[in-house]
């Protein structure tokens, strides 16, 4: 699934007819924050081209570490109520997110990057993570 603009707009337009209250709230806001981005890069470059999937993947990515932060928050906060709607926010954006990679899946991923640029120290990290990033970029936290 190639994510944009007009799929999000799609799927508001459902959410909007199906009457789901919090699916409708959560692509108001992402569609929200993909038109800011649009039009800052409008400013930034002053040329007529919209977000890239890269792009919109990232915020969406971002969106929902927001979510993340404030799960934990209210989480000590003892704010139960809210925990529950931000958990059912951050379902909607991941499900427009590529699946996330497991533990075992990484660890694959680490060693045949090690292996192949042939880090033996710590200091060799910069090699690996230069191997690493493109492989994984939008589907690993940190």
């Amino acid at each position: 699934m190639i994510l944009s603009i007009q799929l999000l707009e799609e799927e508001l337009k459902k959410s909007l007819k199906g009457k789901e209250e919090i699916k409708t709230g959560t692509l108001r806001m992402l569609l929200s924050a993909l038109h800011n981005a649009e039009k800052d890069k409008k400013y930034k470059t002053q040329k007529e081209e919209g977000l890239a999937a890269e792009e919109i993947e990232s915020i969406v990515a971002s969106e929902a570490k927001k979510r993340r932060e404030s799960i934990e928050a209210f989480l000590k906060g003892g704010r139960q109520d809210l925990v529950a709607k931000e958990k059912a926010e951050l379902d909607i954006l991941l499900s427009f997110l590529p699946p996330q990679l497991s533990e075992q899946e990484i660890d694959v991923l680490v060693q045949e990057a090690v292996a192949s640029t042939g880090a033996a120290t710590q200091k060799d990290i910069g090699k690996v993570m230069g191997y690493l990033a493109p492989k994984v970029k939008g589907r690993a936290d940190g």
